[in-house]
């Protein structure tokens, strides 16, 4: 079963009624605490099985790491916290692989399933579509400052908080809706990144309105004293031909929209008679905030005002 190259996972149908989900994800530790780290690094690999509709299954730890450097607790925690989050996604750790490496880092590879056609994919939004974003963004410019070691406690306690959420409520939600048209889940590539792949793929334009997105304490600020990733500035050039921005809305604006997220919520397309349901459902365990429309497609694949 081959899906589209953008796709947040990949899938093989093993019968006519399941296909697995496959995707993998690591990297460099975004916080002090190890445990905290691990936890961080599993929740953001298993999103992507999340993202596409699917139940994680099974997970294999990836490791990089030098005991003799950080100590043997140090990768104790890690992994610690890496099950914690595996343990809570459902899903069973068979194994993994290390590697000895000064730089340390950590993920999964992670096995899903889902029915092919519930699978969610990035190219179904259609014009009307209410779009949900279920987790705040900013998390890039606080993590910059958490390693710079100048972070506001609120804003660091707001941002470990979100990364460490599993987006497992969110897919339930948007399950229990009565599914979407389009899905994704918010990483690297920024806001924008992602609502770009999601527009093109679709054929369609997307408008978001700036002052509904929902924002991490204290990210705008750290934005405004040029406390910026330099993936961040990347992401806002990569796709400025693309996006139409409104007069008012400033570059510090501009840039967080394009922030480089860790562990970052859903975006979701769904019908907008099913927003109040989807709403309902999710209001429990998160909250999910409605940041645009999709419109038929004009002059640009998105509309920032």
């Amino acid at each position: 079963m081959l899906l589209g190259a953008r796709d947040d996972a990949g899938a093989y149908l093993i019968a006519p009624d399941l296909a697995i989900l496959q995707t993998v994800d690591f990297f460099t530790p975004v916080v002090d605490d190890a445990f905290t780290f691990g936890q961080v690094a599993a929740a953001n690999a298993l999103s992507d099985i999340y993202a596409m509709g699917g139940v994680p299954r099974t997970v294999l730890n990836l490791v990089a790491f030098d005991p003799e450097l950080y100590g043997e607790d140090t990768l104790a925690a890690i992994l610690a916290g890496g099950l914690d989050k595996v343990r809570e996604s459902g899903a069973v750790l068979l194994g993994g692989h290390t590697v000895k490496d000064k730089e340390p880092k950590f993920g999964l590879s992670v096995t899903g399933t889902a029915r092919p056609d519930e699978i969610w994919r990035k190219d179904g939004a259609q014009p009307g579509d209410a779009l949900y974003l279920t987790k705040p963004i900013g998390t890039g410019v606080i993590v910059k400052a958490i390693k710079d070691g100048n972070c506001d406690p609120e804003s660091a306690r707001s941002a470990i908080d979100a990364m460490k959420e599993l987006n497992r409520a969110a897919a339930d939600a948007v399950r229990a809706a009565g599914g979407a048209h389009a899905v994704t889940d918010v990483t690297g590539f920024g806001l924008l990144g992602h609502a770009r792949e999601m527009a093109l793929q679709s054929g369609v334009t997307l408008e978001i309105h700036f002052s509904s997105v929902p924002v991490h304490p204290g990210a705008i600020e750290l934005v405004l004293q040029d406390r910026v990733p330099s993936g961040s500035r990347d992401n806002l050039a990569y796709v400025e031909e693309d996006v139409a921005f409104g007069e008012d809305l400033s570059m510090a604006q501009r840039l967080l929209l394009s922030d480089a997220v860790t562990s970052g919520g859903l975006l979701v397309a769904l019908d907008p008679q099913r927003a109040g349901l989807f709403e309902n459902l999710a209001r429990t365990e998160m909250r999910p905030r409605r940041i645009g429309t999709v419109r038929s497609l004009g002059a640009r694949h998105l509309i920032v005002r």
